[in-house]
């Protein structure tokens, strides 16, 4: 594990992004994912997830993002329309699933909690290129996760009701063991040990992760994003707030449940949420957070070549995906959903992204 981790190249950053299927008339889920050409399944029978390659900077994994949604759209022709939230807006709660070897064990082990995870993720990972420092960082970024809920929360509805939440979708993750905030690892042994208990790596599902394949610290807390700006700026934030934590020498390591406590009022509440200060216990406006954060993480975006996309997250920061989606309302927000898959990325300092 620690050589792993010592040979990675440093702030490298990548994207997985789940998809839903819908069907192209109603809306509802299609459970039609192994009738797509080339798709990587997921354990949703409606679902299939895009993967970007390692890249320098933000702008070239969602470029490479880009390329992927267009080769699906395409891919999809008249069996469906791609669309991305962390959850549908009004399909049944309980849903088909793909079969095989290891999804097969899953329902088999989880039942019927294994149907309702019809659920999508924007997974973000950055390599630190070191196993010491990464170890360090991802103590620290425990601390930060609630920060990204917030600003990336895009599922307010469910079963065709307004849940009330800015993201039902941890709430629904957390069916299943090992969610919420991770555990705090001392050395690489301990987490290494945790692994063998557990027995399934992949069955690691908490919100931030040490990737043992990739060498990677795997964000799994963010919502999936309905486009392409948005993702570009939720993948900005966590890839500067990652390099930020990497130069600092103050790290902290958190108790779980304190950090836990802002989770769930970004759950509840999204960018509109209040957080209780991790050290001072005084409780402060998220958007007041955020947009400070955004200055902080500003210079060091400069230097990791997403400052662009950085300067995007203000725009979530007012109005994410889930008040977007409560705009729209819940009868229409599966079709309007489906019609923004294919947005370019708009920034006035650079071309459009994803236009080809």
């Amino acid at each position: 594990m620690r050589e792993l981790f010592d040979s990675v190249e440093p702030l490298t950053v990548g994207l997985e992004e789940e998809v839903m299927l819908l069907d192209p008339v109603t809306f509802d889920l299609a459970p039609i994912g192994t009738r797509i050409p080339s798709a990587k399944l997921e354990l949703p029978a409606a679902q299939v997830e895009l993967d970007t390659p390692p890249a320098a900077t933000v702008g070239e994994a969602i470029a490479a993002l880009a390329e992927g949604r267009r080769e699906l759209a395409a891919a999809c022709g008249d069996l469906a329309r791609p669309a991305v939230a962390a959850v549908h807006p009004f399909t049944a709660p309980l849903g088909e699933l793909n079969a095989g070897e290891r999804y097969d064990a899953i329902l088999a082990r989880y039942g019927d909690v294994a149907r309702t995870q019809l659920v999508s993720a924007l997974q973000v990972h950055v390599a630190i290129g070191s196993a010491e420092r990464s170890l360090e960082v991802y103590n620290a970024l425990r601390s930060h996760l609630p920060e990204l809920a917030a600003l990336a929360a895009n599922a307010p509805f469910l079963a065709g009701r307004d849940t009330g939440f800015a993201s039902v979708r941890p709430l629904i993750g957390g069916l299943l063991p090992r969610q919420n905030v991770p555990p705090a690892f001392a050395s690489w042994d301990e987490y290494e040990e945790a692994l063998r208990w557990v027995k399934d790596p992949g069955s690691w599902w908490w919100e931030l992760r040490p990737h043992p394949k990739f060498g990677t610290l795997e964000i799994r807390v963010c919502d999936a994003q309905t486009t392409l700006e948005e993702a570009a700026a939720v993948a900005a934030y966590a890839h500067a707030l990652v390099g930020w934590l990497a130069e600092r020498d103050d790290l902290e390591t958190v108790t779980s449940w304190k950090i836990a406590e802002n989770r769930w009022a970004a759950l509840r509440h999204g960018v509109e949420a209040t957080f209780t200060d991790l050290r001072t216990g005084e409780e402060r406006p998220v958007r007041d957070i955020l947009l400070e954060r955004v200055e902080t993480l500003a210079p060091v975006a400069e230097r990791l070549g997403c400052a662009d996309e950085l300067a995007l997250a203000p725009r979530l920061v007012v109005r994410n995906g889930a008040l977007r989606q409560r705009e729209v309302g819940v009868e229409g927000a599966a079709s309007w959903l489906a019609e923004r898959f294919l947005t370019p990325v708009r920034s006035p300092a650079r071309p459009a992204l994803g236009t080809g």
